[in-house]
């Protein structure tokens, strides 16, 4: 039966023919049940669910707010353009991907065709949107945390492993005391990998970020294993577990009292930074790779191809030519 008919046993809402009692959209939310059986399909992580919804009551939303009643292809490229207005290319996937999903859905489940199919989403580049610092830069950072207070320990100790791990915020976040254990022959810390749902993976601890956590750890009087490894020193939170956006504050606070101020350099500049300093000392491509966590090995060839072009002189070698 064609998609536009409608028959015993169905509802319309908003235009969205549906089946059964489930409804696709009201006044910008979608049914209990729809999204369950949804997220079924998808089977993400709370997480993600939580993220997919967000995007698609952004696109109900748009669709009431523009009187779309019947969503056509040419609607989900307009909802696309509404998107690059305001958002960057890599936010305008995010929202696409998840009304991408939600559509490719529906025609499976019968309930409306694939609208969004073949869609192109924003245009994403891909050099890295932020900086490294160089070694340098890294030792006037580290060197100027006053390491006589409980947070200047801490904000050091972090710092330190941010930078030689390449760690995320999500999982400095994530860490607990316990998950500092042996792996072989070295003191490692064990950490959930983005997309996995273990502490399977571990970085290696060089001697001093080991040495710094530890005295951090001695001076908070921090024992138990299910504590988290970096805590909060705010009054109305202290001890206990850190945010990502409190971990982003405490880089982009020391960046910025060295004179690294820039909107390019943030707490993920600490990732590029170790991923760009393990090559520039003879790590290779597959170190890297397996340093940073990443699956696919042309996301660790992005550095490998920034220094390339970093060490081409070519323009110094066409100025000599002329000018000399």
């Amino acid at each position: 039966m064609p998609y536009d008919t409608l028959h015993k046993g169905v509802k319309n809402m908003n235009g969205l023919t549906v089946t059964g009692n489930a409804t696709i959209a009201e006044q910008g939310t979608i049914s209990t049940d729809l999204f369950s059986r949804w997220t079924s399909y998808i089977d993400a992580s709370p997480k993600t669910i939580e993220t997919y919804s967000r995007a698609i009551q952004r696109f109900l939303a748009y669709m009431m707010e523009n009187g779309i009643t019947n969503p056509k292809r040419e609607d989900i490229v307009a909802y696309r353009d509404y998107l690059k207005l305001a958002h960057k290319p890599t936010t305008v996937q995010s929202y696409l991907a998840a009304v991408k999903l939600f559509f490719q859905w529906t025609e499976q489940e019968g309930i409306y065709p694939n609208v969004a199919e073949r869609v192109k989403g924003a245009k994403i580049d891909a050099e890295h949107k932020k900086d490294y610092l160089t070694s340098k830069q890294v030792n006037k950072l580290l060197n100027s945390i006053d390491r006589s207070t409980l947070k200047g320990l801490r904000d050091y100790a972090m710092i330190s492993l941010m930078v030689t791990t390449g760690l995320r915020e999500i999982s400095i976040v994530r860490a607990d005391i316990g998950d500092i254990r042996v792996a072989a022959n070295d003191i490692a810390l064990y950490y959930q990998g983005k997309g996995h749902e273990e502490k399977a993976d571990y970085v290696k601890l060089a001697e001093p970020v080991e040495e710094a956590i530890r005295k951090y750890l001695h001076a908070r009087r921090s024992t138990n294993p299910k504590d988290p490894l970096f805590s909060s020193i705010a009054n109305r939170n202290s001890g206990e577990r850190m945010t990502t956006r409190s971990v982003s504050r405490v880089a982009k606070d020391r960046l910025i009292a060295v004179g690294l101020e820039s909107d390019r350099l943030t707490g993920h500049s600490l990732r590029h930074t170790a991923a760009t300093l393990n090559l520039l000392n003879g790590g290779t491509v597959e170190e890297t790779q397996q340093l940073l966590g990443h699956t696919n090995i042309n996301t660790t060839l992005i550095y490998s191809h920034a220094l390339e072009r970093a060490k081409n002189n070519s323009e110094v070698r066409i100025a000599k030519a002329i000018f000399d």
